[in-house]
C-alpha cells in the first residue's frame, strides 16, 4: 500500500460513486464513448488522454500476466484524476458538457476493471 495507490484509489472510487449515483437518478447508464470536442478544460483533456495510454497498457501487461505492470500503469492515473475533480465541475449545468463527463467516468471505471474491481478494496 503506497500513498500514491490510496490516492488513486480514492479517486477512482470518487468516480464510481459518482457515476452509481447518477445513473439512479438518471435511469441509464453513462458508458460509451465521450465526445472528445466536448472536453473543454485542460484537465479533462490530459484525463481523457492518460485513461487511453492506460487502458493499453494495461490490457499489453495483462496479455503478459504482468500484473504488477498494469498496476503501474494504473497509477499514471492518480495526477489526472486528482487533477480532474479539483478543477471540473461534472454535473456541470450544460447537459452535454454533464453527460460527456459522465461517460469520462465510467472510461476510469473501465480501464482499473481492466485490472481489479476497485470498489472491492477496502480504504
Amino acid at each position: 500500500k503506497t500513498d500514491d495507490g490510496a490516492t488513486l484509489l480514492a479517486g477512482v472510487k470518487r468516480a464510481a460513486n459518482i457515476l452509481s449515483i447518477e445513473e439512479k437518478k438518471d435511469k441509464t447508464k453513462h458508458a460509451g464513448e465521450y465526445d472528445l470536442k466536448l472536453l473543454r478544460d485542460k484537465e479533462e483533456l490530459a484525463l481523457a488522454a492518460a485513461i487511453e495510454s492506460v487502458k493499453q497498457d494495461t490490457v499489453a501487461a495483462i496479455n503478459v500476466e504482468n500484473f504488477k505492470g498494469a498496476m503501474n500503469a494504473l497509477a499514471e492515473l492518480r495526477a489526472p484524476v486528482d487533477a480532474f475533480f479539483e478543477k471540473v465541475t461534472v454535473n456541470d449545468a450544460d447537459p452535454m458538457l454533464r453527460g460527456n463527463r459522465l461517460k469520462l467516468l465510467s472510461e476510469i471505471r473501465a480501464a482499473t476493471l481492466n485490472v481489479a474491481d476497485f470498489s472491492k478494496i477496502a480504504g
